[in-house]
């Protein structure tokens, strides 16, 4: 019996490894949450690490809130930086695998192309700035570590899509933006990413996205096209929308590393929201 220990548990992802792995009889989940393991305290990630000894520790655990990043800043950095530091020197110590999530929002977004793992970061703000730095933190601390970027996640729990289907209860029409470029991608695919990798010693860097570009406004046009929903989607710029973060205006990444290594070809965003908008649908979400 393999042991898994699985951070942020009620997380879109870490809800999505949990249903990837309810039926196999192999496999142990030990599903921790900030009640039952602060990342951000070494001593006790020593010690549920050091009392568990699992196989890998998958980190879905993330301070995600880009605009609150911008505040919040030292929470931001104990969360995405402090925390995997943390566990990076625990499954260190106890030979595990570690499986590190990152975002797309380590680069600038001022690309033409698809990045690689090979072109360089560049974060724009505090989000990406401490996910960055948590990224690095794995590469020195950690050993057998795998840290897979991804991007516009949506699952179970709080996201763009469950934020349109409610607005288009009230709205005719819902403002979208139009000139921010990437790749939807459903946690259930992004968990069978996790799991052609961590059984693997395909260790390193990893882009893991579903396949395709779209901007928000045309995702969303998605979204109320498959929920059946006769809202307009308005298509705005990033100016209009008025954040107080810096979102990339380019943050397609291409799971080049991926498919060099272990040919793993992801799903196309529009086949991955199908079938996430099917099975909402089937369960009476939507």
């Amino acid at each position: 019996m393999k042991k898994i220990i699985v951070t942020g548990c009620n997380g879109q992802l870490g809800r999505a490894i949990n249903q990837m792995y309810e039926n196999r009889t192999d496999i142990e989940i030990v599903n921790t949450d900030v009640k039952e393991l602060d990342i951000t305290d070494i001593d006790k990630t020593l010690a549920l690490v050091r009392e568990v000894k699992p196989y890998a520790v998958i980190n879905c655990a993330a301070h995600t809130g880009v605009d609150a990043c911008e505040t919040e800043v030292d929470s931001a950095y104990r969360i995405n930086a402090i925390g995997p530091r943390n566990i990076s020197i625990a499954t260190r110590e106890t030979g595990a695998k570690f499986m590190h999530i990152s975002t797309d929002y380590v680069f600038a977004g001022d690309a033409s192309t698809p990045y690689t793992e090979f072109d360089k970061p560049d974060p724009q703000g505090m989000y990406g700035k401490t996910k960055l730095a948590g990224e690095r933190f794995v590469e020195q601390f950690a050993e057998n570590y795998f840290i897979v970027r991804t991007a516009w996640l949506y699952g179970d729990g709080k996201n763009f899509v469950r934020t349109m289907l409610r607005l288009s209860e009230t709205r005719d029409e819902v403002g979208v933006v139009k000139d921010q470029f990437g790749s939807p991608t459903s946690a259930a695919e992004l968990a069978r990413i996790i799991d052609a990798l961590i059984w693997t010693e395909n260790y390193g860097l990893f882009h893991g996205t579903c396949e395709g570009i779209c901007s928000w406004a045309d995702f969303a046009e998605e979204i109320f096209m498959l929920a059946g929903k006769n809202t307009r989607v308005k298509r705005i710029t990033t100016e209009e929308f008025n954040a107080p973060a810096k979102r990339p205006a380019y943050s397609v990444l291409d799971n080049y590393m991926l498919k060099l290594t272990c040919g793993y070809v992801a799903a196309d965003w529009q086949k991955a929201i199908a079938e996430y908008m099917k099975n909402e649908m089937e369960k009476g979400s939507v």
